[in-house]
């Protein structure tokens, strides 16, 4: 007869190897699942964008000046130099003509005219160079807005000139304020051309 403690040690041995054989579940994680790639997008290579810089411009036309240009510029330049002088000359005999009439220094008697005179030259040969070198260089966009002031104001200091030397100074003979009137208007023009002068230096 077989002992109970016998049956009870094999009953016990056979169901601990029936459930150590069976697979045990094994839990997996959710992030260690692959999931399929989003498709990306191939751009052609056939295909290319031309950017804003690449886009072709148009070139400026070359401006070619002539010899008589440059020449005309050297006269009206070395001119403009001879204009203070004259302008200190006329300011200075036509304030003693001015304060002291027939009685005024004969320096001052003797220069005014010829300053006068003088300036009435420079001014209209100016015009002339000055003139002619604008239209020559009416296409060239550089500095033209420079140019266009100067020869404004320019051409105003000289219709300025033109009415104190011919007018004004008829009646400055006889009259004391046609004399003040005739300064005043000189001394205008003198500060016009003066401005306009600088204009261009300055900008040079």
């Amino acid at each position: 007869m077989i002992p109970i403690t016998d049956v009870a040690i094999g009953f016990l041995m056979t169901w601990q190897a029936a459930v150590t054989s069976a697979p045990l579940p094994v839990s997996i994680p959710s992030d260690s699942i692959p999931t399929p790639r989003a498709a990306t997008s191939v751009q052609p290579v056939g295909l290319l964008r031309l950017s804003a810089d690449t886009i072709p411009r148009t070139r400026r036309k070359a401006i070619v000046y002539s010899d008589a240009y440059s020449t005309r510029l050297r006269i009206h330049k070395v001119l403009s130099w001879g204009m203070l002088p004259l302008f200190a000359a006329s300011y200075f005999s036509g304030d003693q003509l001015l304060e002291k009439g027939t009685d005024a220094p004969s320096w001052a008697r003797t220069m005014h005219a010829p300053a006068a005179t003088g300036s009435a030259i420079l001014f209209g040969a100016n015009t002339v160079t000055g003139g002619w070198n604008l239209w020559e260089g009416r296409k060239d966009p550089n500095g033209r807005n420079r140019r266009i002031l100067h020869s404004v104001l320019f051409t105003a200091a000289s219709g300025g000139f033109a009415y104190a030397g011919t007018k004004l100074a008829d009646d400055a003979q006889e009259n004391m304020n046609a004399r003040r009137t005739h300064r005043n208007v000189a001394l205008g023009s003198m500060g016009l051309s003066t401005v306009s002068w600088l204009i261009m230096l300055i900008g040079n």
